[in-house]
């Protein structure tokens, strides 16, 4: 019986895909991309169980094995024993670890950059405070060349090979374009970022792509979540803007346009608060971080600087809740009112297994999670809340960027071969 390749992995990212057979190259391409996403998702096994798993000979899975350890892909692992007699069979393994991804996060506050490598390790990571809104497009662009080339140039001295870049956005972005559409938190309007950060790259640099960093920040809570068996859920950033991204059946949701998960610009506040895109009452005027910030503390509070680096200040804001605090615990509690609203609703619509909060929510999981949850419990249509979880994110602030490390990773599962070869 052949494997479930559903596992840990992403089962469709929404834009590459895996090759078609067709003549014996691509042929061959599909199966080692087939080999490759099979040892990722169900862990390492010996060959035979891989033709098994697969469904092709034997001879053949010789091959494509043989191919992948030469290119540095896997490895020999363990030896395994399957019944009572003959020789342990050794299993193989992803190795990967002379290949990464690196995703770059920019955001309201901050840059971001991690680089992963293909058993999902840390490689290389990079994070610096960043007033993106009080800065020109190509200020920023020149900061995230800066941060990419020098990642890249200390990588490659370490004998590891950048694959690709995925640069996750706040806004609307144009698919395939390469282009921020909108994205009114850091006032970007059409900003051509992978051509800008190409021509600042130079011809050596890898393949740069461009996704919203609330869909990224779902691909990675998803690796995390599938291990526990749920490959339904809802991710919602917890930023100056809220996003959501949103995995159904082990996939990646885009919409026909790929603008789905823009969650934070339900009208659910029961106010006219102006929100950054233009409208009034938008549901991030309720639970995003100004809201946090604007409630919790007065105008010329250090908390609410943006030349403090966010993860300082949203510790002293942590401190000031932990000390019981009036004003601080009052603000949350108005954030934990305003998630459950809309998170119920999005639980009613969309009926996930879980629902993951991010961003600034990590900071604050035991003073929110325990309202939200009763909130959400007492406002959710179907009986025991549809089966949905309240969870909150382990990744925190570094959930975007390690999404598109993984995005970026993602040309190697597709074509392995060719993909690492120069």
């Amino acid at each position: 019986m052949k494997a479930d390749l559903r596992g840990a992995g992403i089962r469709d990212l929404g834009r590459s895909r895996a090759p078609r057979a067709g003549d014996r190259a691509s042929l061959r391409r599909a199966n080692l991309s087939l080999v490759l996403r099979l040892l990722r998702d169900a862990g390492p096994r010996p060959r035979a169980q891989i033709a098994a798993d697969t469904g092709l000979p034997k001879a053949t899975i010789t091959h494509l094995v043989a191919e992948l350890m030469e290119s540095g892909l896997i490895r020999e692992g363990e030896a395994e024993r399957h019944g009572s007699v003959g020789r342990p069979g050794r299993a193989v393994e992803i190795d990967g670890r002379t290949v990464c991804g690196i995703g770059v996060e920019i955001n309201v506050a901050y840059l971001s950059l991690i680089a992963v490598d293909l058993r999902g390790e840390v490689t290389a990571r990079h994070r610096a405070p960043l007033d993106a809104r009080g800065s020109e497009p190509a200020d920023v662009l020149d900061r995230m060349a800066e941060a990419i080339g020098e990642a890249c140039a200390s990588l490659r001295e370490r004998g590891i090979g950048p694959v690709a870049v995925t640069v996750a956005a706040p806004g609307v972005i144009k698919t395939g374009t390469g282009v921020v559409s909108y994205a009114p938190n850091i006032g970007w309007q059409d900003v051509a970022v992978v051509d800008g950060l190409r021509e600042r790259l130079g011809p050596g640099a890898p393949p740069i792509g461009l996704e919203n960093d609330a869909k990224l920040g779902a691909v990675a809570e998803y690796l995390v979540a599938a291990s526990a068996d749920i490959h339904d859920l809802i991710y919602i950033t917890g930023e100056t803007g809220v996003g959501g991204g949103i995995i159904s059946d082990g996939r990646l949701l885009q919409g026909s346009a790929g603008f789905a998960g823009e969650i934070g610009h339900m009208p659910l506040a029961p106010d006219d608060s102006p929100c950054g895109c233009g409208r009034v009452g938008c549901w991030e005027t309720m639970v995003g971080l100004t809201a946090l910030l604007h409630r919790a503390a007065p105008p010329h509070d250090p908390v609410r600087d943006p030349a403090v680096d966010l993860e300082e200040r949203l510790t002293e804001l942590r401190r000031r809740a932990d000390a019981g605090d009036a004003a601080t615990l009052a603000a949350l509690g108005r954030i934990a009112d305003g998630l459950a609203l809309g998170v119920a609703l999005l639980a009613d619509v969309l009926n996930p297994r879980a629902v993951v909060l991010g961003g600034y929510f990590t900071h604050f999981g035991d003073h929110l999670t325990d309202r939200v949850r009763a909130g959400f419990a007492a406002r959710v249509m179907a009986p025991e809340a549809g089966g949905c979880e309240i969870m909150l994110s382990s990744l925190g602030f570094s959930a975007a960027a390690r999404g598109g490390a993984h995005l970026a990773l993602d040309r190697v599962f597709q074509d392995p071969i060719g993909t690492v070869t120069p």
